[in-house]
């Protein structure tokens, strides 16, 4: 039996499982918004309890949030949470220390030169590369607007 591929698209579309749009929408929201606010309060931890300046405060959150999302990765609970919540873990700190980590976690058994350090930045690496290439084209961009 030989259907195109149209009558087959059609097909899958009417039996395809119907996605819950404003669920999904509301635990993403509701994931990130926690993300944030824990953030937050980190931020005003560092920089209220411990004194530290708001450029130090920054950057201990950053590192602070990155470290909780390997260690979250590591234990295999990112994963559960970023299933249920969606782009709500996509938060760029926690999202992007995220995707470095799993593949180095899933290629250790190749060893630290050919599993992690090969496999690292695998799901990161066209990330750097791209907007590392797009901020270098727009920052010529505007240095070329302002030149005119």
């Amino acid at each position: 039996m030989k259907i195109s591929k149209q009558t087959y698209a059609r097909f899958a579309d009417a039996h395809a499982p119907r996605s819950p749009i404003l669920k999904n929408c509301l635990f993403a929201f509701l994931v990130g918004g926690t993300i944030c606010t824990l953030g937050q309060i980190l931020r005003d931890v560092f920089q209220n309890l411990c004194s530290f300046d708001e450029e130090t405060a920054g950057t201990l959150t950053s590192g602070s949030l990155i470290l909780i999302a390997v260690v979250l990765t590591a234990l295999g609970t990112f994963d559960k949470i970023a299933k249920h919540a969606g782009a709500g873990t996509l938060v760029p700190i926690t999202g992007f220390a995220n995707a470095v980590v799993s593949p180095a976690i899933d290629s250790r058994a190749e060893g630290l030169v050919l599993g992690v350090g090969a496999k690292i930045f695998t799901v990161a690496g066209p990330v750097l590369l791209y907007g590392t290439l797009a901020g270098f084209v727009y920052g010529v961009i505007l240095w070329l607007s302002q030149q005119f």
